[in-house]
């Protein structure tokens, strides 16, 4: 019992480094906080007026204003994750990273910790604009939000495990991914318009996307309607296997990466 408790502490004690790292790389760094509050912010107002300009009901600007939400915090978080291994390659020093005793597990999730708390500060805020300037107001019970809010900050995790073994794979030419990734999910998971309108296979491929499932789970409040009868259950279950999927993935690059030589090629 006393040994587990102590590797518990030692697991706890790696994960919280990694969220203080992530902290102490980007507190001064004027582009974190742009990114955190600037971006997100115009993404909401002009999406917002092209809604007013348009005479769209209060209904479909709610539905639009859900998915310019869920994306700025989807983006925000996930590019922590993917500063895990973003940062040590534009700093020259990805092998003092990689031959760290932490396993991968640890070093996204303590970023991901700290990618989660600027997400969920700009959620606040976007959720503040969007009820001061289009009077969109959640009405989720706080339960529901909390879950909506833990599912789409682990659809970000997914989203930053896969850019950071792009980068283990191909080096500095995957870097362009940590920030077009989310636009090109973007396209299939309904952030702007259902994924039933999306022919085949296209609207198969936004099924396979937890983050269509999160969406359809919030916007049903607002009396949507959704492919599935239980759009969370399904979106639970996918954020599982791959989040499994992606870690193994993550640990047999890792390894690659060393006997390759990629890591020091990486790092000079």
């Amino acid at each position: 019992m006393r040994m587990s408790l102590l590797n518990l502490q030692r697991a706890l004690s790696g994960v919280l480094a990694f969220t203080y790292r992530n902290y102490v790389l980007t507190k001064n760094e004027f582009y974190s906080i742009f990114e955190m509050l600037f971006w997100p912010t115009i993404s909401l107002i002009s999406v917002g007026l092209l809604g007013e300009f348009l005479y769209l009901e209060k209904d479909a600007v709610a539905f639009i204003i859900i998915g310019v939400i869920t994306l700025s915090v989807i983006q925000i978080a996930q590019i922590d994750v993917t500063y895990v291994m973003l940062l040590d390659m534009w700093s020259m020093s990805l092998k003092y990273i990689i031959v760290t005793p932490a396993p991968f597990y640890r070093m996204v999730t303590g970023a991901w910790l700290f990618g989660s708390l600027r997400g969920v500060i700009a959620l606040l805020l976007l959720i503040l604009l969007s009820s001061w300037l289009f009077e969109f107001n959640v009405s989720l019970p706080l339960a529901a939000m909390a879950i909506f809010v833990a599912g789409i900050l682990l659809s970000a995790m997914l989203i930053g495990i896969f850019n950071c073994i792009l980068i283990l794979i191909f080096g500095r030419r995957a870097e362009i991914f940590a920030w077009t990734l989310t636009a090109i999910v973007m396209l299939f998971c309904g952030i702007y318009y259902p994924v039933t309108i999306l022919p085949e296979p296209f609207r198969t491929l936004g099924l396979l996307i937890p983050i269509t499932h999160y969406l359809e789970y919030f916007r049903s409040f607002y009396g949507f309607q959704t492919v599935f009868p239980d759009p969370l259950l399904i979106a639970i279950a996918e954020t599982i296997i791959y989040l499994v999927f992606l870690l193994f993935v993550a640990e047999i690059s890792m390894l690659r990466a060393r006997k390759t030589g990629l890591v020091l090629k990486l790092s000079g």
